[in-house]
């Protein structure tokens, strides 16, 4: 086997989970944490407490808070950080030698959309603007039904490189050939991009329902599976407004595989933080969307789909799409509906189209 160096980007749960993945395949992986008891305990405990909890780690992973140090010197990166800090986090990589002269092969794992002067924009068209020249259309975006927890017990599991060069997303596929990974190469590249963030809105409202029908004589397994459908739908046109070039991406694993398990898996948690607006009024101690943003750590946990909300809601406005559920659970974020109310508004409305 030829033993690769991988650098991950950010120590949260999918950056573990699939760097986990990477090392148990045998390949050397350091992954790079803010936090120094993140750091100290992947080293010296084989775990991620904070963020992977219960989930022993590899020894060929370890870990430091110097970024540059985690992005040198390997022939891989991987950058997994939340939506909300990756621009930042890239610019700090242009001080890397390798990472100048372009001698890196870079994967992106961040699901959602990055706020800029001239409105939403995808992952990787931000990266672009950031990293040098050399990097544009050579990014890889690596996606899928992949809960990080199933990926670090290396459960099988499917994944989608795309990459604009076909090259890269064949040297990903090589590194990603480890036990419990299938990964398969895709070229539309905006497609999986929108598919990764636009599930995360979906998967809210699916948890909110859940948490309705539990108590109800009129929402059920059907009913979810009608939301499921129709959300899907959301993401095509959002998608295909948006450039997607392969409409065969949302029915992919990219597409209506991720939006799946996303929503009906007890790992998610954007289905999570719909399931807490019923049952525990979580939005109660926020005052509008861009409060809920600005104060997002105080959750407890990171909802993606909370963020991609008031982007799709600009893109959807931007282009004039009619998207009943992400345009719905923007009035609800913001504070405009009660989510009960809306619900019963949307299945109305989705029933009648």
């Amino acid at each position: 086997m030829n033993v690769k160096n991988v650098g991950v980007i950010g120590a949260g749960a999918w950056g573990s989970g699939l760097a986990q993945a990477i090392a148990r395949g045998g390949h050397k992986v350091q992954m790079w944490a803010r936090e120094q008891d993140v750091v100290d305990g992947i080293n010296k405990n084989h775990e991620n407490a904070r963020y992977l909890p219960g989930f022993p780690l590899s020894e060929n992973m370890t870990a430091s808070t110097d970024i540059k140090e985690v992005a040198s010197g390997k022939e891989f990166l991987i950058l997994a950080s939340p939506s909300l800090y990756l621009a930042s986090t890239a610019k700090q990589l242009l001080e890397v030698p390798d990472v100048k002269e372009g001698k890196v092969t870079i994967g992106v794992i961040t699901k959602g959309f990055i706020t800029s002067p001239e409105g939403p924009k995808l992952v990787l068209e931000t990266l672009e603007g950031i990293l040098p020249p050399c990097y544009k259309n050579s990014l890889v975006y690596i996606s899928g039904p992949s809960h990080a927890e199933e990926v670090a017990m290396g459960k099988i599991t499917g994944l989608i490189a795309a990459s604009e060069n076909p090259k890269n997303s064949i040297r990903f596929r090589e590194l990603m050939r480890v036990p419990g990974l299938m990964v398969y190469s895709s070229l539309d590249v905006i497609g999986v991009q929108i598919c990764a963030a636009a599930k995360n809105v979906i998967a809210i409202v699916y948890g909110s329902l859940d948490a309705v029908a539990e108590h109800s004589d009129v929402f059920g397994d059907n009913t979810e599976s009608l939301l499921l459908a129709a959300g899907l739908n959301e993401i095509q046109t959002l998608g295909m407004a948006m450039g997607a070039t392969h409409a065969e991406t949302f029915t992919s694993i990219a597409g209506v595989g991720d939006l799946d398990v996303t929503c009906r898996s007890k790992y998610g948690r954007n289905r999570r933080f719909g399931q807490d607006i019923i049952k525990t009024d979580i939005l109660d101690r926020f005052k509008n969307l861009d409060d809920l943003i600005s104060r997002i750590g105080e959750i407890g946990y990171l909802s993606e789909g909370a963020v991609a909300c008031k982007y799709v809601h600009e893109i959807s406005q931007k282009y004039g799409l009619k998207l009943l559920i992400c345009d719905g659970l923007y009035r609800i974020l913001n504070k405009e509906i009660k989510p009960q109310d809306y619900l019963k508004e949307l299945l109305t409305q989705v029933t009648s189209n």
